[in-house]
């Protein structure tokens, strides 16, 4: 590692772009963070009373920040370490113009379009959140009536568009990157198996579109739901014409699908393993059969910078969707600068170089999902160590 990088502002330039993400004067030494996988549209069971909603900063531009704050469940948790990321980002920002009005949105659909109502009432420029699924089309419904843009940390897809932008960790971006790598080493004949739900779903449809266009062909495809061994054993007697297999689910299940495949017969030694974010776990790194398999992620490095700041300020550890929160209120502070009412325009938000985050490089599309630059990882007995790394811009 090399020398620690000084204190500086979030805002430079790639591109033309706004580069994200103050530095500091931390030690990485965290050893691995799971990516969780928040693909559902379901909203938490209800908890507490609705929290008050408060501003910070003093800037002349008003962004709102949308979050559970105080909803069942883990929610709660994760949207209390968002805001706490959220309030990290301004701090770290050199006087940023901006005022960010935090609404508690309850975690339900009904919440989440009051708090947005409530927020260009009075006068925020753009909202960020809201984090379930369910809730972005309320938001969005309210946002469009005032030509105002959303920035949501939903992973669903299917929300996004018409002035929806989503900042998550899609899996469309996991699969088209390992996909790539695996060409790009001289892999051509893919294989699947896919769980039978949502995540899958998207994944199949990133998967039978990235291989052609890498000169691939997909020899053997299946999904499981309980049926898995009886899945296994069907994928296990095709890899023969499989230079590559393809596992994507949470860490739990991985461990559980590799288990099912040795059993069937599966040799690990003669099909590379590839996987997507959900992969940096320790149940994966800890299941001998994974050993030498690939998965596309953000590069760890950036979110143990983060972590480690994080902890001194708040004295504990953020949720992993924390740099979430703290890449939107950088981005939207760094283009609080711009004059004029078109700061967070589509022409502006969709700036084809993208931006620089706490998780690298990521830049919205025209249908509101996004594109990020990651990392290809190895899993090893220790976890996970890069193979390689993260793209310089979008054009390498």
């Amino acid at each position: 590692m090399g020398a620690p990088a000084t204190r500086r502002s979030a805002l430079g330039l790639i591109l033309g772009a706004p580069l994200l993400g103050a530095c500091a004067n931390v030690q990485q030494s965290i050893s691995s963070f799971s990516v969780s996988n928040p693909f559902s549209s379901s909203s938490p069971p209800p908890a507490g009373a609705q929290q008050q909603g408060v501003a910070v900063g003093n800037g002349s531009v008003k962004v709102a920040l949308l979050l559970p704050l105080s909803a069942g469940g883990n929610a709660a948790v994760a949207a209390q370490s968002m805001k706490n990321a959220s309030e990290m980002a301004l701090a770290e920002f050199l006087n940023p113009n901006l005022q960010l009005l935090i609404k508690d949105d309850g975690g339900s659909a009904q919440g989440a379009q009051a708090a947005a109502q409530q927020a260009v009432d009075e006068g925020a420029e753009i909202i960020l959140g809201p984090l379930f699924a369910a809730s972005v089309p309320a938001v969005a419904g309210v946002a469009r009536g005032r030509g105002v843009s959303v920035i949501a940390f939903s992973t669903d897809s299917s929300v996004a568009g018409h002035g929806v932008y989503l900042l998550s960790f899609l899996p469309e971006s996991d699969v088209e990157r390992i996909v790539g790598y695996a060409g790009a080493i001289g892999k051509r004949s893919f294989a699947a198996m896919l769980p039978e739900n949502a995540y899958g779903n998207v994944v199949e449809a990133a998967f039978k579109q990235a291989v052609p266009k890498r000169g691939g062909r997909i020899v053997a495809f299946e999904k499981y739901g309980a049926d898995r061994a009886t899945v296994a054993r069907n994928v296990a007697g095709s890899l023969a014409s499989a230079d590559t297999l393809l596992l994507a689910d949470d860490g739990e299940a991985v461990a559980q699908v590799a288990d099912a495949l040795a059993a069937a017969g599966a040799n690990f030694q003669k099909v590379q393993l590839l996987g997507t974010g959900l992969w940096d776990n320790p149940r994966v790194f800890s299941n001998s059969s994974l050993e030498n398999g690939m998965y596309a992620a953000p590069d760890p490095a950036g979110f143990r910078s983060f972590a480690n700041r994080y902890k001194n300020k708040y004295g504990g550890e953020p949720v992993r969707t924390a740099t979430l929160a703290y890449d939107a209120v950088a981005l939207v502070a760094a283009l609080s600068r711009t004059q004029g009412g078109k700061r967070f325009s589509p022409e502006v938000l969709q700036n084809s170089s993208g931006f620089a985050g706490i998780d690298g490089l990521f830049r919205f599309k025209a249908d509101g999902t996004n594109e990020r630059g990651l990392a290809v990882m190895k899993v090893t007995s220790k976890g996970a160590t890069p193979i390689a790394g993260s793209p310089r811009s979008f054009g390498a």
